[in-house]
């Protein structure tokens, strides 16, 4: 795994070393890049569940203002200090040890994030739980671009009912990505 652009172009990244993550292939992560190439310039970029950190740090060397990474998982956040340390991004990341649900629920940031994405494990509706947290909070705003990684089977038939539209869907074989925003169009 490696970046694929920006500042830290061609770096490797470490990943964890368990079963307890599934990193997102360079093509898919390539793909989702280009695809939300417009949203990253200085963004505010909020990546739950964040595993390695790959995600973040894609979007940190290809010029997001800030990103926050937040996984709960010690080993994981172990090896997303260190990605960060390797890339050189350190200065505009910041990491939080705990559950995606609670840190949700807990942050109080001064303006919304721009872009929030979230890779949970699959098979545990998480992706409800946290977009039930993030309604109403300060996390997002009309104009937050969430992308959620899941299993090409996970349902999203509750999402008008929370308050969020679908934007895009894109599948890759086994999983998809899922461009949501808040609010009626």
């Amino acid at each position: 795994m490696r970046v694929i652009a920006g500042s830290a172009k061609s770096l490797p990244l470490k990943t964890v070393g368990s079963d307890r993550t599934r990193p997102t292939t360079d093509r898919v992560k390539e793909t989702l890049f280009n695809i939300i190439a417009p949203e990253i310039p200085e963004c505010r970029f909020l990546d739950l569940f964040a595993g390695s950190g790959a995600i973040g740090i894609e979007a940190l060397s290809r010029g997001a203002g800030k990103a926050v990474f937040v996984e709960k998982d010690h080993a994981a956040l172990k090896v997303i200090r260190e990605n960060l340390r390797f890339t050189h991004l350190e200065d505009r990341a910041e990491v939080i040890c705990q559950d995606a649900v609670r840190a949700v629920s807990s942050m109080t940031p001064d303006e919304p994030f721009d872009v929030v994405f979230m890779d949970p494990p699959y098979g545990h509706s998480l992706e409800q739980r946290v977009l039930e947290a993030m309604k109403g909070s300060r996390v997002i705003g009309a104009e937050t671009l969430i992308i959620i990684e899941a299993s090409k089977d996970t349902a999203f038939s509750y999402l008008e009912e929370l308050g969020y539209r679908i934007l895009r869907d894109k599948c890759y074989g086994s999983n998809r990505h899922v461009f949501v925003k808040a609010g009626a169009e």
